[in-house]
């Protein structure tokens, strides 16, 4: 009312006002004035980027002068009255504070409803991955035009202008991501494109913001504490993870599945090896190439994780193809009792009884020959060509695998470099172990099973002279064939052929040493015996298309210390025999010679293939000597 009256008046009038009351008056019109500033400068500042942009970025600074200049009068007065002890510094903080957070989330907001209404995404609405991940890039360019445009002004006012800002968008962001994770049941490529988004984002961010607070007392670590971590890469590789193990387990179970159901038989494989091999590596390779297909940064550090599921799988093929096949102890025979062989009798009973049994013996190998029998000889061929045909393939997995790792983009070259864990070695090793096993299983199988009734059950049984190695010879040449046309690799044809030619050198000492009662030799026979082993170590040379003289030489150098002995005079015979036993026993052996253990190790040196030689020698000073020192009967 004072303001209506004449300015006469209202001068006398306002003079007899108090002064105190004077002061309230003006106070009053300035607070009223200075909040009409303010709310006009926090209109344009708490979403600044609708009102400033690079055509008049440079009026913000008067605005923002405007705004905090009015905060910090009014801030003044209040806090004469209410917070004395509060500081202008932090009021004048913590208005930018609010300038920031208010207007990047407004900014975000209008990304994010830009994105869902786009025309240009219509075709993918029903897609929120896509949108994320752009939506990673927006906020990523948002972030980085705040800090070359606003953050320099206002961090006249906060120190972490900048450092607030990106921790505003990451909270952000982090609320939209945090909605799409919680639908993620499974490892897709749109799952990774935002998660891969994500990180990315966070990266931008953090930098800024480390960068920002550089120069600020606690650098920056109240702003980063704010930004709780994504942990987009554990995600991505948990992901990861899981798909390995659901690739790995389904790959499992077709093994098993498979493998029941495989015909090894070598006329059902053209190509004489397994096709089940042939798919579980298509499938490995088929992996692989998927893993490395992944959008994701960390293949070095998840490649071992599936390079261990894919080689135990490989194992574990291995394991059960050879599962059953034997190996040469299951084949080796018990080694019989030493017994004295029976001289000066003819025994026409128990020889009609063993010839019975050899008739039955062949009868049961014919469906082992034809194929007929699962774990026959081609069948376990079949079965080693399988393992070296995987063997070989890993290798050119091992090169396929360092090479993708090569051309990734990832920047861990030392893991790279060193290849741990990057190659198929359990399998690799298992395929080693299993060829040699099998091969093995092969030699012992032919020559103490299959061949039995020709070998153990035939040769130098009744008359030396009669019951020679040619039928044996006749019977090994056709398996050897089968061999040589069923085993594809040359180096491990020579392995399993080798390993056949050993068999045969134990079976034929093991028929000569361990013979048993029904045959018995005399000094004369030594020449006969001398050519069978030279025909048999002829079948494997083949006129030098066999194995190599050189090899057959090394492992006939038992059998070649052993043959003299069958010509060695019986007398002598027993001197070694026992110079050899004292030289062992000491002066235990001076009273009575101990019978000396069966090693299997034969050896000229060794007293037990002596002592066998002599048990089968046809003469009566080796019957006196045994008689008497070990009370073996003269006869049988």
């Amino acid at each position: 009312m004072i303001s209506c009256l004449h300015p006469a008046i209202f001068w006398q009038k306002l003079k007899k006002i108090p002064t105190r009351q004077m002061i309230h008056f003006y106070s009053k019109i300035l607070s009223s004035t200075l909040n009409s500033i303010l709310s006009w400068a926090e209109k344009r500042l708490l979403s600044y980027h609708d009102t400033f942009h690079t055509g008049n970025i440079e009026t913000m600074q008067s605005v923002a002068s405007l705004g905090v200049l009015s905060a910090k009068i009014l801030a003044e007065d209040i806090s004469h009255e209410y917070h004395r002890k509060k500081k202008e510094a932090d009021v004048l903080r913590s208005r930018v504070d609010t300038y920031i957070r208010s207007s990047l989330r407004a900014a975000f907001g209008q990304k994010l409803e830009k994105l869902d209404s786009s025309k240009q995404l219509s075709k993918i609405q029903s897609n929120p991955v896509s949108t994320l991940s752009i939506l990673a890039q927006d906020t990523s360019k948002l972030a980085f035009h705040e800090k070359g445009m606003f953050s320099p002004i206002l961090k006249k006012w906060h120190p972490l202008a900048a450092g607030v800002a990106v921790a505003t968008l990451h909270s952000c962001y982090r609320n939209e991501l945090k909605q799409f994770v919680g639908g993620i049941s499974e490892l897709t490529p749109d799952a990774i494109q935002v998660l891969i988004a994500a990180d990315k984002l966070e990266k931008d961010l953090v930098q800024i913001a480390v960068e920002d607070s550089v120069d600020s007392e606690d650098g920056g670590k109240s702003v980063i504490r704010e930004m709780s971590p994504y942990e987009a890469e554990t995600m991505i590789a948990n992901l990861v993870k899981s798909w390995i193990k659901s690739r790995v387990d389904r790959l499992k179970e077709w093994v098993d599945r498979n493998l029941q159901q495989e015909v090894w038989n070598p006329l059902a494989n053209k190509e004489c090896f397994a096709p089940s091999a042939v798919e579980v590596l298509r499938t490995i390779n088929e992996t692989l190439e998927a893993f490395f297909l992944l959008p994701i940064p960390m293949h070095p550090v998840l490649l071992p994780e599936l390079m261990t599921g894919l080689d135990r799988c490989l194992q574990h093929y291995v394991f059960k193809a050879k599962s059953g096949c034997g190996t040469q102890v299951t084949f080796m025979p018990t080694m019989p009792a030493l017994t004295r062989c029976s001289a000066g009798s003819k025994f026409h009973g128990v020889f009609q009884k063993r010839k019975s049994q050899v008739i039955q013996r062949k009868k049961s190998q014919v469906g082992i020959t034809n194929g007929d029998n699962s774990f026959g000889i081609p069948e376990l061929c079949i079965r080693i060509n399988t393992m070296q045909r995987i063997r070989m393939e890993l290798g050119v997995l091992d090169k396929r695998t360092i090479a993708h790792l090569g051309s990734s983009k990832s920047s861990q070259v030392d893991v790279i470099e060193n290849g741990m864990g990057m190659k198929f070695e359990l399998s690799s090793a298992t395929c080693v172990e299993g060829i040699q096993q099998l091969s093995e299983a092969v030699a012992y199988k032919v020559i103490f099973h299959d061949l039995s009734h020709v070998l153990w059950d035939g040769l130098y049984i009744g008359d030396v002279s009669s019951t020679r190695i040619e039928p044996f010879l006749q019977k090994l040449e056709q398996y050897l064939e089968i061999i040589s046309s069923t085993v594809q690799h040359d180096r491990v044809r020579t392995r399993v052929i080798t390993d056949v030619m050993k068999a045969s050198f134990d079976g034929f000492l093991l028929v000569l040493l361990a013979g048993g009662p029904s045959r018995a030799f005399s000094r004369k026979d030594s020449d006969i015996i001398e050519e069978d082993f030279k025909f048999l170590s002829d079948l494997f040379w083949s006129g030098g298309d066999g194995l190599p003289a050189e090899l057959i030489d090394k492992f006939s150098t038992t059998v070649r210390g052993v043959l003299p002995l069958f010509r060695t005079d019986t007398q002598n015979l027993i001197e070694q025999f026992s110079r050899l036993t004292f030289e062992s026993y000491g002066s235990s052996a001076k009273s009575r010679l101990p019978l000396p253990p069966t090693s299997g190790q034969w050896s000229p040196n060794d007293p037990n293939t002596l002592l066998r030689v002599l048990c089968s020698r046809n003469d009566e000073v080796a019957a006196k000597f045994l008689k008497k020192t070990y009370n073996l009967p003269k006869k049988l």
